[in-house]
């Protein structure tokens, strides 16, 4: 009697990170760093373990700012600093830095960041004047400055591009006019759509959305308008100056963070830099907000030209269901769908890292899930 054994083959199951941060990093960053860490092959032993004052780190931090300003096309002028604290240490260090004459600022209220912008600049003594908001509407379209704003009036303009909450953006063209300083927080967009470094006279990025992983913020600033400030009572760790004359290193600084945000700034350069890349995420956008806008199971709160192109938000408008079908989307391989806890619902981050067959992915699932569910 003849008897085969037959391997069965295993089911292999996608797996796809939509957390909006930290965020999805590309596989072959992933690669590199897993072999980095046994042994770094210009330093000969981990990555984790080599000095910010080695020859070899020296190495990645200048690279890491020659690449950005290439990507970035970012002016001479410009400073580029790698600092720590993420975007929220930001929000005290701007206006400590930069709003010395009026000690005022403006803020155009989008979104959860924007508003907490304003009030940490208020915590440091600085006064914080919303000058439009959209959050009687629960943040779903952008604030415009009104048609009385007077720059003259405030030593910047502070913005977030991207709402990495409530999913909508700040495009190029959509950005406000004013004619004093404009301030941007691009923590969650940046690299993914051009913008003009020369409008803004400062920008701040966490790493963890879309730059590498999280402990290292960027931090793009105009050193001429630095340079015009009177700054007083604020300690060496908090002036960008200590930043600009120590080349990020007034301290030690998170080492493997910048290691890792080059090796991310060298594969989008590989990518065919910013602007292939925005196509590929107007692409993965289009095609998942062309399905939720035909279907009546789930609803899009923010509408036309201001939707996000890496945060995309929508809900059934039962937010029961949509806790049990994250949880579905979980166990089917689709992770971190479920929307940030102060607007519910669901929110699939589509970072420069994130595939088209992720996307392709979430689509088969939420159309599944439509069915099971509706009513």
């Amino acid at each position: 009697m003849l008897f085969l054994l037959v391997k069965k083959e295993e089911k292999t199951l996608s797996s796809y990170n939509f957390s909006a941060g930290p965020g999805v990093l590309p596989s072959p960053v992933i690669k590199q760093i897993r072999e980095d860490l046994e042994k770094e092959e210009n330093s000969h032993y981990s990555i984790l373990e080599i000095s910010h004052r080695s020859a070899r780190f020296d190495e990645i931090i200048h690279h890491a700012e020659d690449r950005l300003r290439q990507l970035m096309d970012i002016p001479d002028d410009y400073a580029v600093l790698f600092i720590q604290g993420g975007g929220s240490l930001q929000f005290e260090m701007l206006p400590l830095n930069l709003a010395n004459h009026k000690n005022k600022i403006a803020v155009l209220d989008s979104g959860n960041f924007a508003n907490k912008a304003a009030k940490a600049a208020q915590a440091v003594g600085k006064e914080a004047t919303i000058v439009a908001s959209s959050k009687q509407d629960r943040y779903r379209y952008l604030p415009e400055l009104p048609a009385d704003f007077d720059a003259a009036d405030y030593d910047y303009l502070h913005i977030t591009t991207n709402n990495t909450i409530e999913g909508s953006t700040y495009h190029q063209d959509n950005l406000p006019k004013t004619t004093g300083h404009l301030v941007a927080d691009m923590s969650s967009n940046i690299l993914a759509e051009p913008y003009n470094v020369s409008d803004f006279s400062a920008i701040f990025a966490g790493a963890q959305k879309n730059l590498g992983p999280a402990g290292v913020t960027l931090a793009i600033v105009k050193k001429d308008w630095l340079a015009e400030q009177k700054i007083e009572g604020v300690g060496p760790m908090m002036r960008y100056q200590s930043y600009i004359d120590k080349d990020s290193m007034y301290n030690t600084p998170p080492v493997f963070s910048i290691y890792a945000l080059s090796l991310v700034l060298d594969w989008v350069f590989e990518q065919g830099g910013v602007k292939q890349l925005y196509l590929n995420n107007q692409k993965k956008a289009k095609r998942l907000y062309d399905y939720l806008d035909q279907s009546d199971f789930y609803q899009v709160p923010v509408s036309g030209e201001e939707r996000s192109l890496t945060n995309v938000v929508f809900t059934t408008g039962d937010s029961d269901l949509d806790k049990k079908i994250s949880l579905q989307a979980d166990q089917e391989g689709l992770h971190n769908l479920a929307g940030h806890r102060s607007v519910g619902g669901f929110r699939a981050s589509l970072y420069n890292a994130q595939p088209m067959a992720a996307v392709e992915a979430l689509i088969t699932f939420l159309e599944k899930a439509e069915k099971e569910h509706k009513s």
